[in-house]
């Protein structure tokens, strides 16, 4: 099996497949496959329904052992493609206590980190005030035709 990513491939329905895409990915697009979906308040203040995660923002968790609960991201990471939250830790058997990793698909954006430069563009580019109407076209006629 060939190892090489490939920035042609679109998607499959084999599992196989999606988890060779995933494993394969350079660090640097990596960062795209930790989004996670928006809150409806912020998906209708910025028309978006999801984004990738950045250490900072306040997230509940959806599902799982921790369900309900809220926090700050505390470590992104870009090689596991899960995320860390500040205060949610599992205790070990000999007492030391140790981050938990959610993926990003069990956790919900409630409030967003807007320090960043780049997801500020992101947003803005988005934003459904923002939007610009096409003006309807004129109708304009052609004086040479070619035959």
């Amino acid at each position: 099996m060939k190892q090489k990513f490939s920035t042609k491939w679109i998607s499959s329905v084999q599992p196989r497949k999606q988890r060779k895409y995933r494993a394969n990915v350079p660090l640097h697009l990596k960062h795209k496959l930790i989004s996670t979906n928006l809150a409806k308040e912020l998906r209708t203040k910025y028309g978006k329904r999801n984004i990738p995660v950045i250490k900072g923002d306040k997230v509940k968790i959806m599902n799982g052992e921790f369900k309900s609960k809220t926090g700050k991201i505390n470590i992104v990471s870009n090689y596991k493609l899960k995320v860390a939250i500040e205060g949610i830790q599992k205790t070990k058997k000999d007492g030391t206590k140790v981050n938990f990793y959610f993926e990003p698909s069990n956790i919900q954006i409630q409030e967003l980190n807007l320090e960043d430069k780049k997801r500020l563009k992101i947003l803005e580019r988005k934003t459904p005030e923002k939007k610009i109407k096409k003006l309807p076209k004129t109708e304009e006629k052609n004086t040479g035709d070619k035959k």
